[in-house]
């Protein structure tokens, strides 16, 4: 089997082979695998990865109160914009200037302003959630894993115009909306 047709085999069971590679749970390294065992195997890692995600996340809402489950979250949200240079790249093109930040944002998201509000859309229906740590998970109603995204929004506001932002979810995939859609209070 070719790489290309393995990592297209590995996309199509969902798997992300350049996210996975990094997993391991053996420190010493592996003897050879063909590709059929190794594709096996990522399969078994992303289900075990999913499954002590979806294990935290239902001890956190058994055993947190809400504000605490949010803080939580909210703190991954902001890991993901340090984790993800896109996100880093349209604060730096709009820092200091919101005109320029819709601008930089415009090239992934669909932006408009509206009065002192920025409304922030993933186009008018979204196939899905595009998250991969949420995209195998059953969405709620109150999905506490939108907070996460919220606060990448609201980080990459905050780190652009240097000031603190207020962003609320209008509506998300996850919550049973036709997409997603988060509005930054200027004021």
């Amino acid at each position: 089997m070719e790489q290309r047709e393995f990592t297209q085999k590995l996309l199509a069971l969902g798997v992300c082979p350049f996210v996975l590679a990094s997993f391991t749970c053996s420190e010493t390294p592996a003897a050879p695998m063909d590709d059929n065992k190794k594709l096996l195997q990522l399969k078994m890692e992303k289900e075990f990865v999913e499954n002590w995600l979806a294990d935290l996340l239902d001890s956190m809402d058994k055993l947190l109160d809400h504000d605490t489950q949010v803080k939580l979250i909210e703190n991954c949200g902001r890991a993901c914009y340090n984790r993800f240079q896109f996100k880093k790249d349209i604060a730096a093109k709009g820092s200091g200037n919101v005109d320029k930040l819709i601008e930089a944002y415009s090239q992934n998201f669909e932006i408009w302003k509206d009065g002192e509000n920025v409304h922030i859309r993933y186009g008018k229906k979204s196939p899905g959630c595009y998250c991969p740590a949420a995209k195998y998970r059953e969405p709620k109603t109150n999905d506490l894993h939108c907070e996460c995204t919220r606060t990448t929004h609201q980080t990459i506001f905050e780190t652009a115009l240097g000031k603190p932002f207020k962003v609320d979810i209008a509506e998300t995939v996850r919550r049973g909306g036709q997409t997603c859609h988060f509005i930054v209070h200027l004021t």
